[in-house]
C-alpha cells in the first residue's frame, strides 16, 4: 500500500512521534493507522511522545576539549534524579564529544550518528525517554577554537569529569608558553562560572539589552528631580558601573578579588612570554532561561487518583 504524506501527518499528529518513525511504522503495518500506533508503542516511541510536553529544565551540561578546540552541550531532563542516571550521563558525555564536529549547530548534532547504535543522537534520546520514563531534550551546543593558543574548560557542581550543572569554555590566542596559558584559562573559566559576564567587552554586549538598561536608569534618574545636566552625568555614571558588572574584561578577578580581568590577563603575559588575547568564552548554566512550572504535589496526586 502506498504511504502518503497525509497518512504520515495523521499518525504524527495522533502520537507526536517523528516523521521518519511514523513513515516506518506505516510501512511495517501496510498503512494500517491503528496497527502503526501499536507498532510505535511496542517500541516505546509513542510513550516517549506523550512526555514531550513536559518541562525539561534539569539534566546535565557536558564539556570536552580536544587540542585547540572545545565543545559544550546542554541535555535536559525533567528531574535531577535522571542526571544521576548512568545511562543518561553516558549519553551526554558521548554527545559532548560528537559536538566537537557540530560547530555549534544543535540540529546538525541531533542528526549525527550515535556511536554503536545505527541511529542518530535524536533517536538515541527518544529511546532513552522510553527506557528512563522522562522527557529529554538536546537544547544547545557551542564550540570554541584557537589557531595558536589554548582552550580550557571547567565544570561546576560536577557529577563526574566533564559533566555538571555549569559548563565553561575559554579560548586564549597566544604564541606563548602553553602551560602558563592553560593555568590562566582555568582561572578565567572559574571566574566566568562565578561572575556570569554577559560579554567580553562593552562592544560585544547586546545593544538592545544596553538600550533597555539605559532607559530604566534614565527613568530612575528623572524621578530624582535633578537638573538635566546632573541627570545625564548620573546616567553615564550608572552605565559605567553596569558595564563593569557585566563585561568580563572590566570585572574584578574573583581569583584575587582586586585585579580587573583585563589586567590579570596582561600580567599573565609575563609568564607566557607573549601577548594573550581572550577571543571567546561560553557559559552554559543548566536550565537558564527555561520557564519552570511550579506544581502542587498534592494536587498532582489528587488528579492522578481522579479526586476532584
Amino acid at each position: 500500500m502506498e504511504i502518503t504524506a497525509a497518512m504520515v501527518k495523521q499518525l504524527r499528529d495522533s502520537t507526536g512521534v517523528g516523521m521518519m518513525d511514523c513513515k516506518k511504522a506505516l510501512a511495517e503495518t501496510n498503512g494500517d493507522l491503528e496497527a502503526a500506533v501499536d507498532w510505535l508503542r511496542t517500541r516505546g516511541l509513542a510513550k516517549a511522545a506523550k512526555k514531550a510536553d513536559r518541562v525539561a529544565a534539569e539534566g546535565l551540561v557536558g564539556v570536552v576539549t580536544a587540542g585547540t578546540k572545545a565543545a559544550a552541550v546542554e541535555v535536559n531532563s525533567e528531574t535531577d534524579f535522571v542526571a544521576r542516571n548512568e545511562q543518561f550521563q553516558n549519553i551526554v558525555g558521548t554527545v559532548a564529544k560528537l559536538a566537537l564536529d557540530a560547530d555549534g549547530d544543535v540540529v546538525k548534532l541531533g542528526e549525527m550518528p550515535f556511536p554503536g547504535t545505527g541511529h542518530s543522537v535524536s533517536a538515541e534520546l527518544t529511546e532513552a525517554i522510553a527506557k528512563i520514563g522522562e522527557n529529554m531534550n538536546l537544547r544547545r551546543t557551542q564550540t570554541v577554537s584557537v589557531t595558536d593558543g589554548v582552550v580550557e574548560s571547567y565544570i561546576h557542581s560536577a557529577v563526574k569529569p566533564g559533566l555538571g550543572k555549569i559548563g565553561i569554555l575559554v579560548a586564549l590566542e597566544s604564541t606563548g608558553d602553553k602551560a602558563a596559558l592553560s593555568a590562566l584559562g582555568k582561572q578565567l573559566a572559574m571566574h566566568i562560572a562565578a561572575a556570569q559576564p554577559q560579554a567580553i567587552s562593552v562592544e560585544e554586549l547586546d545593544q538592545d539589552v544596553v538600550a533597555r538598561e539605559r532607559a530604566i536608569i534614565l527613568e530612575q534618574v528623572k524621578e530624582s528631580g535633578k537638573s538635566a545636566e546632573i541627570a545625564e552625568k548620573m546616567v553615564e555614571g550608572r552605565m559605567r558601573k553596569y558595564f563593569e558588572e557585566v563585561t568580563l574584561l572590566s570585572q574584578v578577578f574573583v581569583i584575587d578579588g582586586e585585579t580587573k580581568v583585563a589586567d590579570a590577563i596582561k600580567n599573565a603575559e609575563k609568564d607566557a612570554g607573549a601577548p594573550i588575547k581572550l577571543t571567546r568564552f561560553v557559559r552554559f548554566a543548566l536550565g537558564e532561561g527555561i520557564e519552570k512550572v511550579e506544581s502542587d504535589f498534592a494536587a498532582e496526586v489528587a488528579a492522578t487518583a481522579g479526586v476532584k
